[in-house]
């Protein structure tokens, strides 16, 4: 029996993972978070002040670490059993992420350990290149985007709301530059499939976005 696959990519900051949550919730289907796989790397280094640049001892971190996901209505993320979820949305763990994410060996490395959340009754996977590179033959690819402005008012929010201190030109600067990055990078860069379905999230309210992406499944 083919496992169903819904893939849901689109930069930083579109709202790929509150949306995926949600639909795998509704849909009762197992939840891949590709970020948090690359994010969780990032926490690891910089615990162990490893140089970011150096491939293989990344590949080596990677081959090494375990990861467990716990979708209730928040995301858990442990990292060898360590909950590590409020390290991930640090804009310092976002931006060694990105670093990381360059790697050839660390990708393949962490490419399998995505392809082995593909269980029935269905999984829904989110990432950056869920649909072109780990999940190509899926039936199902949404790219989900917003605007550098929108997606940097969105993440100010969260920071402020959380008490956190920022500045909302920094973030925006950041976004931009992070976008650059992963559209130029040589592996796997941020790009639509061919056969996604594409929503601008911009002006709409989430569960209008929600609403759209179950659609496609039904």
């Amino acid at each position: 029996m083919a496992i169903p696959v819904l893939t849901i990519d689109g930069p930083s900051g579109a709202g790929k993972g509150t949306v995926s949550r949600a639909v795998a919730k509704k849909l009762g289907w197992h939840y891949l978070d590709s970020g948090s796989i690359y994010r969780s790397l990032a926490v690891l280094a910089l615990k162990e002040s490893v140089d970011l640049q150096d491939e293989f001892v990344m590949a080596s971190l990677a081959q090494a670490m375990e990861l467990e996901f716990d979708c209730g209505d928040e995301l858990v993320v442990r990292l060898n059993g360590e909950d590590v979820t409020a390290q991930l949305g640090l804009e310092a763990t976002g931006n060694a992420a990105s670093i990381v994410a360059v790697h050839p060996e660390v990708r393949r490395v962490l490419l399998q350990k995505q392809k082995d959340f593909k269980r029935l009754p269905g999984l829904v996977a989110d990432g950056r290149d869920m649909a072109t590179v780990v999940f190509p033959e899926a039936e199902n690819k949404v790219f989900l985007t917003a605007s550098a402005s929108e997606r940097a008012a969105r993440r100010y929010k969260q920071l402020i709301e959380k008490g956190i201190d920022a500045n909302i030109v920094q973030i925006t600067n950041e976004i931009e530059e992070r976008d650059r990055r992963d559209s130029e990078r040589k592996t796997a860069p941020l790009a639509m499939a061919n056969d996604a379905h594409y929503i601008d999230s911009s002006d709409m309210p989430l569960e209008a976005v929600i609403e759209e992406v179950l659609n496609l499944i039904h």
